[in-house]
């Protein structure tokens, strides 16, 4: 079997507006993540450990931020020709001058592209998740049942399944049904108590595509993979289901959680997505040499403690405590944690800065930001109610500082 020619379309334009305040500066896929990451790595690091290295990013809302980190983190790509990460911003073509109205007509109004590059494939990715995912064994799964269009299927609770998009399969694996959100969810063929949900990526060959999303343009739809383009295909074309539970992605060491994946789109499920990464034997455990999450790289010193207490943490680079605490907590780069200082349970972004004595619990702190001498965030709930964001779980967040001075080869936008 030769080796198709496969070109990337990364979905990367989302609000994320239940991620506010944190994405008040900067899309979701934007966000940083883990200390050193952005969401947008997940997927970009996905496609190239498994052979993609073709990939146009397609951004929208508050887009600055993720064009200056794909510019910096991102640019050893480019060196042949078919190598690159290329940032594709609404056209605004003049025959129709309208922002992307959804996920199938970003793709729609950039087929220029996919002509001028003539794929055999195209995977059409998602950047909003912290996953890994070796999507080469996705291609082989769609080129053995010569498939058309293949979904990347995760099974959930049918307790839960009401919340996502529901696939209706056979013991093949083969497309029979598609629904946003059923009321009731039709479970998985061998397994009754569970449902196959769409994780919001896919293959298509590149005819398949075409002809679908020309014919959906003509269309009054939502113009969205998962409410008009799928279904659409359903009983029109060979539609294959691709459980990510299969997906064997190597280094993955036999404490983590099976297939991982995590939809990181509300302040929670972000806070315990980094989280995950925490203990002697993570959920997800980034410390995987062979298949690394890529980051943008920063000419920063090794991470120093000074008679302080560090207990199941993660400390980026350039990090600076100064006998201080931290407890099960995410540093990003650059942070600096004085002389009595506590942090708990909390995610501190890069270039913040936690003055004497201050207290910081289950909190998450954006980039930037100075904590006072003695303050407190996350012990006082009334207090902070009225200084900062406090989400209905409970979890505190402090919006982005301004910017400090910085080297630019250090500091990356937003």
């Amino acid at each position: 079997m030769s080796q198709p020619r496969i070109l990337g379309m990364v979905m990367a334009g989302g609000k994320g507006e239940r991620l506010f305040p944190l994405t008040r500066d900067r899309g979701k896929p934007s966000v940083p993540f883990g200390g050193r990451y952005r969401i947008i790595d997940f997927v970009l690091s996905n496609l190239i450990n498994s052979g993609i290295l073709s990939i146009y990013a397609l951004v929208q809302y508050r887009s600055q931020s993720l064009i200056e980190h794909l510019r910096v983190g991102w640019r050893h790509t480019g060196l042949l020709p078919n190598q690159f990460i290329a940032v594709v911003p609404p056209q605004m073509r003049w025959e129709e001058e309208v922002w992307y109205r959804g996920t199938a007509d970003a793709v729609s109004q950039n087929l220029n592209l996919i002509r001028d590059f003539e794929p055999d494939l195209v995977a059409v990715f998602g950047a909003d998740h912290v996953y890994r995912m070796d999507i080469a064994q996705m291609v082989r799964f769609h080129l053995e049942r010569g498939a058309e269009a293949t979904v990347a299927a995760l099974p959930v609770p049918i307790a839960q399944a009401s919340k996502f998009g529901i696939i209706e399969a056979n013991r093949e694996g083969r497309i029979a049904g598609f629904i946003e959100k059923p009321v009731t969810p039709t479970p998985m063929p061998t397994d009754p108590t569970r449902a196959y949900s769409s994780m919001g990526n896919y293959l298509f060959n590149c005819r398949t595509l075409v002809d679908v999303l020309e014919e959906d343009a003509r269309r009054a739809t939502e113009h969205d993979f998962g409410r008009t383009i799928i279904p659409a295909l359903v009983g029109k074309a060979r539609l294959y289901a691709y459980d990510f539970t299969h997906n064997q992605v190597p280094g993955t060491r036999p404490y983590e959680e099976p297939a991982y994946w995590r939809d990181v789109g509300t302040i929670p499920s972000y806070w315990e997505a980094n989280m995950d990464l925490l203990g002697s034997k993570p959920k997800c455990d980034l410390n995987n040499l062979l298949w690394p999450i890529h980051a943008a790289g920063m000419d920063l010193p090794c991470a120093q403690v000074e008679e302080s207490t560090v207990d199941d943490a993660l400390l980026g680079e350039g990090c600076r405590l100064q006998r201080a605490t931290v407890r099960r907590s995410v540093l990003g780069r650059g942070v600096v944690v004085e002389e009595g200082a506590v942090i708990e349970d909390s995610v501190i972004m890069d270039y913040t800065v936690i003055r004497r004595g201050a207290r910081v619990c289950r909190t998450i702190i954006d980039r930037f930001n100075t904590i006072e001498v003695g303050q407190s965030v996350g012990v006082d709930a009334t207090r902070d109610q009225t200084l900062y964001y406090v989400d209905a779980s409970g979890i505190v967040v402090v919006p982005r500082g301004p910017r400090r001075r910085y080297p630019e080869a250090l500091v990356s936008h937003g």
